[in-house]
């Protein structure tokens, strides 16, 4: 999925930060002891496997962080198909700059295509239902937004950023409050009118409480087999937005979807995802 870029303003701390890590307190030491100063040379960014694309506009950063006048070539944007052997981009100039934004650029680009290729596998076994793919909260702390962006990259949808985009009542909240009514009047005489709700259910007549006593935009149905599911999506009857999730293994979203739920969210987008094998060629 072809999506308008982030500000790189946001993306800045976070690359930089990576480059200084992998700098230390004296930069590339191999490269500044080996490799002449003048030393011009063009690299490409290949692909191994096939997949799909995201990391780019990071890699493009990482490159300018360290040598502003680097020439850079897209071939492939975020969210393209890439094959074995594709080249996704070219990099001209200083040899030594190019070596020393490598390792961080290929790192995050490897990273992120790995989430974005795992999330159009999702997305495409749920094609031909209106059900929608939707990741989590469970991200690498630190990185939460770039690889959010890589499942929008691969074509899914983002739950919230954070803690402070919605609320999410957990089954811990339930238990701590007392029960699923409790949960839902206290957010009533509470919350903004401009916040949107969700509460998680675990069994049928949780879920029954939830649609008699109202408040809820939607309900997470979690770790209910497909023959529930399919129940509770009778039982709602289109008055909540319902989402499924817990145990979503990519052999069970089809069937999942078919039962008309209107997402399902899987952890293993961002947990669980491998790294897209990348390189860099001179």
């Amino acid at each position: 999925m072809t999506l308008p870029p982030l500000p790189d303003m946001i993306l800045d701390p976070l690359v930089r930060a990576a480059l200084m890590e992998d700098l230390g307190t004296y930069g590339d030491l191999t490269t500044r002891t080996v490799i002449p100063a003048d030393t011009q040379y063009t690299a490409r960014i290949v692909a191994r496997e096939a997949g799909v694309v995201s990391g780019m506009q990071i890699a493009r950063l990482a490159f300018h962080l360290v040598d502003p006048a680097l020439r850079l070539t897209l071939h492939r944007p975020d969210g393209a198909r890439m094959a074995p052997g594709d080249v996704l981009m070219e990099i001209a100039g200083s040899a030594a700059s190019i070596l020393s934004a490598e390792r961080v650029a290929l790192n995050f680009a490897g990273r992120l295509s790995g989430i974005a290729t795992m999330t159009a596998a999702f997305v495409a076994a749920a094609e031909g239902t209106k059900t929608r793919i939707t990741c989590t909260r469970k991200t690498t702390p630190g990185l939460r937004l770039v690889e959010k962006q890589a499942v929008l990259h691969g074509g899914g949808f983002n739950h919230r950023f954070s803690l402070s985009d919605a609320i999410l009542v957990k089954d811990n909240h339930i238990a701590a409050v007392g029960g699923v009514r409790p949960v839902l009047r206290a957010i009533r005489a509470q919350a903004s009118h401009m916040i949107r709700v969700e509460i998680e259910v675990d069994t049928l007549d949780q879920l029954s409480e939830v649609l008699d006593e109202g408040g809820a935009d939607v309900v997470l149905l979690d770790n209910m087999d497909t023959p529930t599911l399919r129940r509770a999506v009778g039982m709602a009857g289109g008055r909540v937005c319902l989402e499924a999730s817990g145990n979503m293994r990519l052999d069970r979203i089809a069937e999942v979807a078919a039962t008309g739920v209107h997402y399902i969210s899987v952890g293993a987008l961002t947990h669980s995802a491998g790294t897209l094998d990348l390189g860099l060629d001179f």
